[in-house]
């Protein structure tokens, strides 16, 4: 399978080669899939290429024409991945009020997919639309299109939507998944912050540690580390330290 953006008349030497190469390596049948996002393209590659006698090899063409436009939610929910295909085929046609439905469901049936295909569909989807299209669907999407701009104008962007009164749910989950990375983040600095000055407090009181014990402290949660720390300081031994 090969993506082709444009006419390139070299490719109609390469794509046999790819081809009959490929089959005298595997020994099986080979056939290759030209997908492309422009119908002119599309007619262009589907030419049958003559290679000589009576040979010739056509390429399948998969193109905007190929794509079935999908603009029902149940459709789109059943098939997310054909739903995306749907929203790049068909997102810079003239009708930017049909491109904007088809994108509409790509987006929300890729939404209940994990968090990275949900994000680069999303992005494939946003960036296969045209102009007109991208700016009605903005207000739905803006959780695509931050992807593009810097973490302050995100911010600026899910301000500005809160004042409107309504966050889209794309944007909703962005936002609390940033937030809750950010909370476990910072957890995680606070307790390694903790875990450097204890290991320190230890190494100073009762000499250096064992790894044993290093690795013991690394393990502990918070209240462990606070505990640890309020019995060093009446502390006789390492023991004692480390145990109640």
């Amino acid at each position: 399978m090969e993506v082709q953006l444009a006419d390139d008349e070299r490719k109609r030497f390469t794509w046999p080669a790819y081809a009959v190469n490929l089959r005298a390596r595997l020994e099986c049948p080979v056939s290759l899939l030209v997908v492309t996002p422009n119908e002119r393209v599309a007619r262009w590659a589907a030419r049958p290429i003559h290679v000589g006698g009576e040979c010739w090899f056509t390429p399948y063409v998969l193109g905007p024409a190929g794509v079935p436009e999908i603009a029902d939610e149940q459709r789109a929910c059943t098939n997310p991945e054909l739903a995306v295909l749907s929203a790049m085929a068909h997102g810079r046609d003239d009708d930017s009020e049909r491109a904007v439905k088809i994108a509409r469901v790509a987006l929300k049936a890729s939404g209940g997919l994990d968090a990275d295909r949900a994000d680069m569909y999303g992005d494939l989807i946003f960036n296969s639309l045209s102009e007109a299209a991208r700016k009605a669907l903005t207000p739905m999407a803006a959780h695509k299109y931050e992807f593009q701009v810097p973490a302050e104008e995100r911010a600026q962007l899910a301000a500005r939507l809160r004042e409107l009164g309504e966050i889209p749910e794309p944007l909703r989950s962005l936002v609390i998944r940033e937030a809750v990375a950010r909370v476990q983040a910072e957890k995680e600095g606070e307790v390694r912050g903790r875990v450097a000055l204890l290991i320190r407090q230890l190494n100073a009181k009762f000499g250096l540690i064992e790894s044993q014990v290093t690795d013991r402290i690394q393990q502990a949660s918070i209240d462990q580390l606070d505990a640890i720390g309020e019995r060093l300081l009446t502390a006789r031994t390492l023991q004692d330290a480390l145990e109640a």
